[in-house]
């Protein structure tokens, strides 16, 4: 949800409906600075009700005690996925970082590739690298982009099973629902396709059928 056209607070009911068709929510920093954290944390308790992930997508890249530090917020806004940039090093870092959150009991997943073209300027061109820090640290997922699937399988690829995938760059960015399932991961990001729809409900329910029609034909391909 990283923009949010509905009323999401005066319509717990339809967000139930439209967050209990999916396996989690992802909120960024546009709904929390446009929202506030009141609705941030809103949004969160129905999800909690619904028994789904909620993911801060806060991008996290500084040092060490900063991101720390910038857990604690995230616990207390109600999430339990954080999600942070592999950039930044380790040594006083990410160590630091994924400390922290075993601590808060928060589960960390690493962005070791980004969706847009500019992805291949820096990321790509490390992302060994970087699967190498997601596995020196044991970070329970990655974020792995939709509109390059060779990423995705060069990730699952290097660490196998034990690292769950991220996939934004679905809908909107072009990538085909189903597609980075195909390839490896475990959730397909679709944000902003469903919120930009006129009815978001409508939207999620076809685009929860496509994603389970595709992962059938792919599993009958590979049989």
């Amino acid at each position: 949800m990283d923009e949010a056209p509905l009323n999401l607070m005066g319509s717990p009911t339809y967000l139930e409906e439209l967050l209990g068709r999916f396996a989690g929510v992802k909120i960024g920093l546009p709904l929390l600075l446009e929202r506030g954290p009141e609705e941030v944390r809103a949004i969160n308790r129905v999800a909690d009700r619904l028994g789904i992930m909620k993911i801060a997508d806060f991008k996290l890249a500084d040092i060490g005690d900063v991101m720390a530090k910038s857990l604690e917020g995230i616990k207390k806004l109600g999430f339990d996925v954080a999600i942070a940039h592999a950039f930044v090093g380790v040594r006083g870092g990410l160590e630091v970082l994924v400390n922290r959150a075993r601590d808060l009991g928060i589960r960390v997943a690493l962005v070791v590739s980004m969706s847009h073209e500019g992805s291949r300027e820096f990321y790509d061109r490390n992302l060994r690298d970087f699967l190498e820090v997601a596995r020196n640290l044991g970070v329970w997922g990655l974020i792995a982009p939709a509109t390059r699937p060779q990423v995705i399988r060069e990730c699952r690829r290097f660490l196998g099973s034990t690292f769950k995938i991220l996939s934004p760059g679905v809908g909107v960015q072009g990538a085909e629902f189903g597609s980075a399932i195909c390839a490896g991961a475990d959730y397909e990001i679709v944000g902003r396709y469903v919120l930009r729809s006129p009815d978001p409900v409508r939207a999620a329910s076809e685009v929860v059928e496509l994603v389970a029609q595709r992962g059938r034909e792919c599993r009958t391909n590979y049989a």
